[in-house]
């Protein structure tokens, strides 16, 4: 199930459990995990993209190892809101998760490398390495900020 809204995915979520945060790229997907309570978003990992039934399976073993409830996956909107290519191919990549059998949160994800790319450079970090840090951390942001939406209401 995908939701079209916050309520809606909190709605769809079991009890406690843990929620997946992925900002999905051409090459890499960058991923979060949050604890349980749904207080913090902490970067995870960076998957390497081959085939997509090998990016399912990396999921679906995450999901096992870290009592996983709910996917919530970074949306790449146009700046003024509208939908280009890449949005399209994130929302197949979120449609091809549904055998996983979660819900799953499509969200905005519009200035979540943006953001992590300044406070990267603010830090002082070279290139290379925010190149290594900057899909997971946006997976991060995309997912604090999913979570911050889902425990105000």
């Amino acid at each position: 199930m995908i939701a079209a809204s916050t309520s809606g995915f909190r709605d769809a979520l079991p009890t406690g459990g843990r929620l997946l945060g992925l900002d999905v790229g051409t090459k890499t997907i960058g991923v979060a995990l949050c604890d349980a309570q749904w207080t913090f978003a902490t970067p995870a990992e960076l998957i390497r993209r081959t085939k997509f039934s090998a990016d399912l399976e990396r999921m679906r073993a995450l999901v096992s190892a870290q009592n996983v409830s709910g996917f919530v996956v970074g949306l790449p909107l146009n700046l003024d809101g509208s939908e280009s290519p890449r949005t399209q191919s994130t929302r197949a990549f979120a449609r091809n998760l549904q055998p996983l059998g979660l819900p799953i949160l499509l969200w905005d994800e519009r200035w979540s490398t943006q953001a992590v790319t300044r406070t990267l450079i603010d830090a002082d970090t070279t290139r290379a390495r925010r190149a290594e840090l900057v899909d997971k951390m946006a997976a991060a942001y995309i997912l604090q900020g999913a979570i911050d939406a889902l425990t105000m209401g």
